[in-house]
């Protein structure tokens, strides 16, 4: 699968290995990832593809990719769908940055073509959610067209309709 391109950044499409690296932390040769990268999120949503892809199972398009600097290459976060669509057409996103990456809209333009990607694929519905503490996040969604769609004691929940 090829990489996926916005105006600034490069959304890299893991390979089960490099996902591995990202999961358990890997530096060695990893000198494009920023000095604070990867963080947690991209920790345990790289873990989650690696172990997909060592079960055999490519989710990929709808796997996890690596945030990269379009300018210099280097890795600041990661992205990705918790899944293929469900039985209603719907896929879920998640993502991270790096604090040094934060607060330069990166977040929103790799969500943003995220859900381009999922309008190429049929999907109908594009969601994601977000701590309830954490107002960024959902700044960063509502920046890429989603909408509050209700929340609860926990997580703000947003989404967009494709179809």
């Amino acid at each position: 699968m090829e990489d996926l391109l916005t105006e600034r950044l490069i959304l890299h499409p893991f390979t089960g290995a490099e996902a591995r690296q990202v999961a358990d932390v890997v530096r060695d040769g990893q000198e494009h990832w920023a000095a604070d990268y990867p963080q947690i999120g991209e920790q345990v949503g790289a873990r989650m593809f690696a172990q997909a892809c060592e079960a055999g199972l490519d989710p990929r398009p709808f796997g996890g990719y690596e945030i990269r600097l379009a300018e210099t290459g280097q890795a600041v976060g990661g992205i990705g769908f918790h899944g293929g669509p469900d039985e209603n057409g719907a896929v879920e996103i998640g993502y991270g940055l790096s604090p040094s990456a934060r607060g330069k809209g990166y977040a929103a333009e790799a969500v943003r073509r995220m859900i381009e990607l999922a309008r190429e694929q049929g999907v109908k519905t594009f969601t994601g959610n977000a701590d309830l503490d954490n107002p960024a996040s959902h700044r960063v969604m509502a920046a890429a067209g989603m909408e509050l769609v209700r929340q609860d004691e926990k997580l703000v929940y947003f989404e967009l309709p494709l179809s």
